[in-house]
């Protein structure tokens, strides 16, 4: 090969490898703060919490049993863990690729040649079979890394698989719960309006004796049956809403209502939410919160993209070669003679392509970029998330503590207004509304322990706990 050559071939190459490399666009930084800890008060604390399984705290075992049960047989579980088995496969494949490939060829034909004449001259006609078996073997070295580039890439994925589940089974976790708290307040609201239309009852009874004594009219008689017949109103809506949250769970557990009517049809208290919440500090989040861990293997795998972009423009060395036999009779085929082999090692290197080699690095360039905007896009909803939970969950208590006041308060208006009522000192309308405050109080504090439950989930899924994806 003459200098002239040689200066081109290194020349040319140099500029390709250049081509692939240059920067293209603004590049982007990820972010490298984040905020040192939380704006802690009494409800939380700085630790990290040990057991994943959070839904313990509420002593529960009812809930427990439901969310065991959700993360085997729930079908976006199964379906993620599926997605992280075809993942792995491709991996498994991506590797592959550094083992030669072999084909076993098994052959035979018959010819017959012409007996035509030749410038008057005839020719003898033959017949002739010809077998061969041969071994073929095309075998690609990694010389400058490409495989190397594409497993990487494939693993980061099949990370990313692992972390998507990780997120699916977080969520299976907090909607089991979360729909177990709707079911419970339902349910207490049903216990609540039922002790309500007893009393009612007795009221209704009251006003008819007053009546009948000629120390009331049928005035305080008709709005004591309005306030009896209203609340049991309300009983065909409560048990509709609380049949219809036992489908929404049977289906976050992979089975049919019928299978769940039993265990759930009886009311139980709501767990309680008083309970320290351990929520470490904002960095943990980049490694407890299954989303951010996706962003994290997905930029990963985008950058690896861009090296197998970049490698396009490098040679490709293939070692090819083939061994067997081949005989014009079969019964020679497995003599000495007929041994055969070939060795035949190829380095090819597209020179020219048209420039899409260069624009498709400028996509995987662009595409890492994005990735990059990705994740820090996620770690800031991340924070903000976790922010607004412990917000929501202090509010919820602190509505609570106010609301405990006035139901007993409502309480005791009822009582006084009742008895007032008896002596004639006061007129039923005060008992009419002491009757429908009490019992909208109490379910504003129902709905308000409900809502503190659901607050307190919703912080333990974005601190991302529930579920540990490290034994995947």
């Amino acid at each position: 090969m003459s200098k002239t050559i040689k200066a081109f071939w290194v020349l040319f190459f140099a500029a390709a490898s250049l081509s692939a490399s240059e920067p293209c666009g603004s590049g982007g930084t990820v972010l490298d703060t984040i905020p040192e800890q939380w704006a802690y008060t009494e409800h939380f604390n700085q630790e990290m919490p040990d057991n994943d399984a959070w839904w313990q705290t509420f002593a529960d075992p009812v809930l427990d049993s439901l969310i065991n049960e959700g993360v085997r047989a729930n079908y976006d579980a199964v379906m993620a863990l599926r997605r992280i088995e075809i993942a792995r496969q491709q991996l498994l494949m991506a590797r592959a690729a550094y083992m030669p490939s072999l084909d076993l060829g098994l052959g035979w034909s018959k010819s017959r040649s012409s007996g035509a004449t030749v410038h008057g001259n005839p020719l003898q006609a033959s017949v002739s079979d010809y077998f061969d078996v041969g071994l073929n073997m095309s075998w690609e070295i990694d010389v400058f890394g490409k495989i190397t580039a594409k497993s990487r890439q494939k693993k980061d994925l099949y990370n990313v698989s692992k972390a998507e589940y990780a997120a699916a089974m977080v969520t299976v976790c907090a909607n089991i719960a979360k729909t177990y708290v709707s079911l419970r307040v339902y349910q207490a609201q049903w216990k609540v309006a039922t002790e309500h239309i007893e009393s009612q009852k007795r009221i209704v009874g009251i006003t008819e004796a007053r009546m009948n004594a000629g120390l009331a009219s049928m005035l305080d008689v008709t709005q004591a049956r309005v306030v009896y017949y209203s609340t049991r109103a309300t009983l065909p809506g409560l048990e509709s809403l609380i049949h219809n949250t036992i489908n929404s769970l049977s289906v976050l557990l992979g089975t049919y209502p019928e299978n769940m009517y039993a265990r759930l049809e009886n009311v139980a208290p709501l767990p309680d939410y008083r309970a320290i919440v351990p929520i470490g500090v904002p960095v943990d989040l980049l490694r407890r919160r299954p989303d951010v861990v996706a962003a994290e293997y997905n930029l990963a795998a985008s950058a690896s993209a861009l090296g197998i972009a970049k490698k396009e423009f490098l040679p490709t060395l293939t070692l090819n070669g083939s061994v067997g036999t081949a005989a014009h009779k079969i019964g020679n085929l497995f003599t000495n003679s007929s041994f055969t082999y070939t060795i035949a090692p190829t380095l090819s290197w597209n020179v020219f392509s048209g420039m899409s080699r260069r624009h498709n690095a400028v996509a995987a360039r662009q595409q890492m970029e994005m990735q990059i905007d990705n994740y820090n896009l996620t770690v800031l909803n991340a924070v903000s998330e976790v922010d607004g939970c412990i917000s929501t969950f202090e509010s919820a208590i602190r509505t609570i503590d106010m609301l405990g006041q006035v139901v007993e308060q409502s309480r005791k208006s009822l009582e006084l207004s009742l008895d007032l009522y008896k002596r004639g000192l006061s007129p039923f309308n005060n008992v009419v509304n002491a009757q429908l405050d009490y019992l909208t109080n109490q379910n504003s504090l129902i709905s308000a322990h409900g809502k503190a439950l659901n607050a307190q989930i919703a912080l333990y899924e974005a601190l991302g706990g529930g579920w540990n994806s490290s034994n995947l």
